[in-house]
């Protein structure tokens, strides 16, 4: 965890809490939500590559999503980043993605520079959104009103979304 709270301090934010450390490990190890490539130096952990899947509909194949790539201040420029930048394209490869993808906090020139070097393209036509867990929680709980403009009937508000089988 000393990994992952490094890379909250260097983004400014906070790091996981205990339950969400012990989450973290278990959607990891236990439930292969998440995979993990990590970077040592002298049989030190010093950077992780954290990943997991999502699908591109239009491409009919998975996509790689590299939620996180980070290296310990001390031990950049050694290659260690780069290592686990393309242990991932490689994975992305072996497993059929049609494509990988990232998001970098628009300060971070660093990264920037480093992902644009290899030949990644910054996408300028997708805005991301984003709701928090409480956010989720009032939106699931909201009942929508039926009108002419939302297009949802008091009967759609009854369906529930069924896995095809």
């Amino acid at each position: 965890m000393k990994l992952l709270s490094a890379l909250a301090e260097f983004e400014h934010l906070e790091p996981p809490s205990a339950d969400g450390q012990r989450r973290i490990v278990v959607d990891i190890f236990e439930k292969k939500r998440l995979n993990l490539f990590v970077a040592s130096d002298r049989g030190q952990l010093v950077g992780y590559a954290l990943y997991f899947y999502t699908y591109s509909s239009f491409l009919a194949r998975p996509t790689l999503y590299l939620e996180d790539l980070f290296v310990l201040e001390e031990h950049r420029k050694k290659g260690l980043g780069l290592a686990l930048f393309l242990s991932c394209i490689k994975e992305a490869v072996k497993q059929g993605c049609g494509r990988m993808e990232w998001a970098v906090l628009e300060w971070n020139k660093k990264a920037i520079g480093f992902y644009e070097e290899l030949g990644a393209r910054r996408l300028d036509e997708w805005h991301f959104y984003r709701l928090t867990r409480d956010e989720l929680k009032q939106v699931s709980q909201r009942v929508p009103k039926t009108s002419r403009s939302s297009g949802i009937s008091p009967s759609a508000r009854a369906l529930k979304a069924s896995p095809v089988e």
